[in-house]
């Protein structure tokens, strides 16, 4: 029996329709990413599974006595003397109250004081004490809207292995390889309607790309039938799905709307203009050294920025990647070392904090002041043309910044900064608040920009798809320089630690040395079976997928496709399960080797 169903759902804002006749079914067990343009209603979706908000129309039924925690995008803490006492007082709110030692144990988990004062808590502080709370209570439907917003790679891979034994979640969420180790179905938002797609992220493009090709088939013959007739005809929309080039080729589908349909709404335009190439050099580091209050943040740093390069800086918040930045850009002085800048260099700053917008000037201001025309990458084009792009309607463009919401100050401030050349470009978080698609349209136009780019993220998909060296810390201010993305610096890193302990190892004296326990014979026969038994589960799921995919899929019977989308979930799980078995099998044996 589902935990929870929802079945001809209709929610609108005004004119706006964010649930159509909306229809789905969640079962215990699974953990569903719902993803969704920014505006599409998922956050509203989640209030009304949660309880805090109501469907216009239609029917949600939850189990009898289901114990159901929100955490929202952006977590409010009462006001208390600490921490630990403000969470307390915010789940007086909810069905059950937390055990003393299961919230202490999930604060220390997240890295937080239970006496920090909540009133000078970062986002970040206070995203990270809801997340506690929420584990604490121990629910059985979590509910978690964009919970890697402010959280370091630490802390997303550690709320990573916490939600893998959550027994049921739904998640909103950007981070493409947060879904991919986490979730076992995704739900799609897209006007109006929920549409479900069983497995990852990745088994989700996978499918998506077959379904828009199939589409696109089905839309050619239809237009060609009724252009012979002469009695239809309509102008097609093309629809591009972009990623990234060195793993996954870019799809190219023209996506035709039948008339009945809701029309897809437009897509970000980007494009970014490199203006005068600057000097090859474009900043030279040379045993730059930078402390706060005796704490060393760069120490000893040789660096040497070539035009062209890619840089993406990692580490846990305030580790020091924006100090660093500053240094390279000259805009802070070392306390010893010598900074040299190259050439020509034009750099252009996205500011993760936006402080690069006045709140009280217009959206129009802001990308234009003084004139009604923008110079971009495509030539010349008149301000609200360019907005446009950027998917500001004309009503938009006289609003003031502060009356933005964190997704749209974010389009803002790439649109102020794509529309001035730049051959140096530092970005500081960009992708905070952005959609999925938005994200992989921002990765294209970054790859196509031939300027120097110096990218701060915690997006590891992100940083994959888009750097060619890793600046990664070391500890105590040392920085190291790595080649590749985010997942090559983890590979490298892990190769230099494998290497150590090798080396450790032979130097120790052999005698006395420990070894671990043999395997048995039976746990022999199962390390030896268990490569075919995943091989056959991956066959059967590669195969589910393919069937899925069909365009005349979805035209069977619900109780077929509910039965087939349970079966991929259990694949999912016995497919990790497996893995981590293998895993530990291996181990053992090497241990007693």
């Amino acid at each position: 029996m589902p935990l929870l169903t929802l079945a001809n759902a209709q929610l609108a804002y005004g004119d706006h329709p964010l649930l159509d006749r909306a229809a789905f079914a969640l079962d215990a067990g699974e953990r569903i990413g719902l993803i969704g343009r920014n505006g599409t209603g998922k956050s509203s979706l989640l209030s009304i599974i949660a309880g805090t908000a109501l469907l216009d129309d239609g029917d949600l039924k939850r189990r009898d006595g289901l114990r159901i925690v929100l955490v929202e995008q952006e977590p409010v803490l009462p006001e208390a003397a600490t921490l630990k006492d403000s969470l307390v007082l915010r789940a007086e709110s909810l069905p059950h109250a937390p055990l003393d030692h299961k919230l202490n144990e999930y604060l220390h988990r997240f890295g937080l004081d239970p006496d920090t004062n909540p009133a000078s808590a970062s986002g970040g502080e206070r995203k990270r004490a809801a997340l506690a709370l929420a584990f604490a209570l121990e629910p059985e439907l979590l509910l978690l809207d964009e919970p890697t917003n402010h959280l370091d790679i630490d802390g997303i891979v550690q709320l990573e292995a916490l939600l893998m034994r959550q027994p049921t979640a739904i998640v909103i969420t950007h981070d493409r390889a947060f879904l991919d180790r986490v979730v076992t179905r995704i739900i799609e938002l897209d006007r109006g309607m929920l549409r479900s797609y069983p497995g990852s992220f990745s088994d989700y493009e996978r499918v998506k790309a077959g379904q828009l090709a199939a589409e696109a088939v089905q839309q050619r013959k239809f237009d060609k039938f009724w252009a012979e007739e002469e009695i239809w005809i309509r102008k097609g929309i093309e629809a591009r799905r972009t990623r990234n080039e060195g793993r996954v080729r870019r799809l190219e589908h023209l996506r035709e709307e039948r008339a009945a349909r809701r029309e897809r709404t437009g897509k970000v335009k980007l494009a970014v203009a490199a203006g005068q190439r600057s000097g090859k050099l474009v900043a030279e580091l040379e045993g730059v050294c930078k402390s706060f209050g005796g704490k060393p943040i760069v120490k000893d740093l040789d660096l040497l920025i070539s035009r062209g390069d890619r840089f993406g800086l990692v580490g846990a918040n305030g580790i020091g990647k924006t100090t660093l930045i500053c240094l390279i850009l000259g805009t802070l002085a070392p306390d010893s070392g010598t900074v040299r800048t190259g050439t020509n260099v034009q750099p252009a700053y996205f500011d993760q904090m936006r402080e690069a917008l006045d709140p009280e000037a217009t959206v129009a201001e802001t990308i234009a002041p003084g004139s009604d025309w923008v110079d971009t990458a495509n030539g010349r084009k008149h301000v609200m043309t360019y907005l446009a792009d950027f998917l500001f309607p004309p009503r938009r463009a006289s609003s003031p910044v502060r009356m933005l919401s964190g997704g749209e100050r974010n389009r803002l401030l790439l649109a102020r900064l794509f529309a001035k050349p730049a051959n140096v470009l530092v970005l500081d978080e960009p992708t905070n608040d952005l959609d999925i698609e938005s994200l992989e349209l921002l990765e294209t136009a970054l790859q196509d920009y031939d300027g120097t780019l110096l990218l701060v993220s915690h997006d590891r998909a992100f940083l994959d798809n888009v750097v060619t060296q890793t600046l990664a810390p070391e500890g105590g201010g040392i920085w190291k320089e790595y080649v590749g993305g985010y997942s090559d610096w983890v590979r490298q890193r892990k190769g230099a630690d494998e290497a150590k302990a090798a080396e450790a190892k032979s130097s120790a004296p052999a005698r006395g040395k420990a070894r671990g326990p043999k395997l048995s014979y039976k746990e022999a026969r199962e390390l030896e079976a268990l490569p075919k038994e995943l091989e056959v589960l991956e066959a059967e799921q590669h195969a589910l997928a393919a069937k899925m995919s069909n365009a005349e899929y979805y035209k069977q019977g619900a109780e077929v496709v509910l039965k087939d989308q349970q079966r991929s979930a259990e694949i999912e799980a016995l497919l990790h399960q497996k893995l981590e078995r293998w895993e530990a099998l291996e181990a053992k044996a090497k241990g007693a080797a």
